[in-house]
């Protein structure tokens, strides 16, 4: 684990992809991030989470008032999260955002989906980082918090997250799973009552893929 930040209230970590922030339904002998922080720091308190394949930061409770105050934060919108994705297609628009209702845990594969009719509201903002070839490097600042909601937006938009199968992304070589990184977080801290921002680096998989899209 990479531990950004950590203080009597907050622990902020960059979580790798692939390892769970819970335990995983089939697996439940296989190790998972709340596990394994508790065992260094003691109890802590979930306050939002990320995809098993997602990387990037997230932010832990200490203490009950510091859920409580940082889930209001969350609840309202008010915490802002930045994901960096590489898409297929190259969009004929620089900034877009996608207002497509989704419904989720939909099938056995518990996929989300776009549906007008009882989708509940949704909304991302994306804006092109840099373009290449045939992909496109996105920022996504999501202004509501729905399962898988960057990758079916993205998807709906015409243009699924690299490596993203489960949302139609061709097969491909440069990388192993949907190319999300949680980029940056920012929030109020609930015990010195200021604003703070926390970024990770681009784990390697994500900035080897953009290496080999360069070439």
């Amino acid at each position: 684990m990479n531990i950004l930040h950590q203080d009597e209230a907050i622990i902020v970590l960059d979580k790798p992809a692939g390892l769970p922030v819970l335990p995983d339904g089939w697996e439940k002998d296989a190790p998972y991030l709340v596990k394994m922080i508790e065992e260094q720091f003691g109890k802590i308190f979930i306050v939002h989470r990320l995809d098993k394949v997602t990387s990037g930061v997230m932010v832990f409770a200490r203490t009950a008032e510091a859920h409580r105050l940082l889930n209001i934060q969350f609840e309202k919108h008010e915490a802002q999260k930045i994901y960096h994705a590489i898409v297929q297609g190259n969009p004929k628009w620089d900034e877009k955002i996608a207002k497509h209702p989704l419904r989720v845990n939909v099938g056995h594969k518990h996929r989300t989906m776009v549906d007008d009719k009882n989708g509940v509201r949704s909304e991302t903002s994306f804006k092109v980082l840099k373009r290449y070839a045939d992909h496109v490097l996105l920022e996504a600042s999501p202004m509501t918090g729905r399962t898988h909601q960057v990758r079916v937006h993205a998807y709906a938009l015409g243009h699924p997250l690299l490596g993203d199968a489960l949302y139609s992304a061709p097969k491909t070589n440069l990388i192993s799973r949907p190319a999300l990184h949680a980029y940056s977080l920012a929030f109020t801290h609930p015990a010195a009552n200021e604003r703070v921002s926390f970024t990770a680096p681009y784990p390697e998989d994500f900035s080897k893929a953009l290496e080999r899209l360069n070439v």
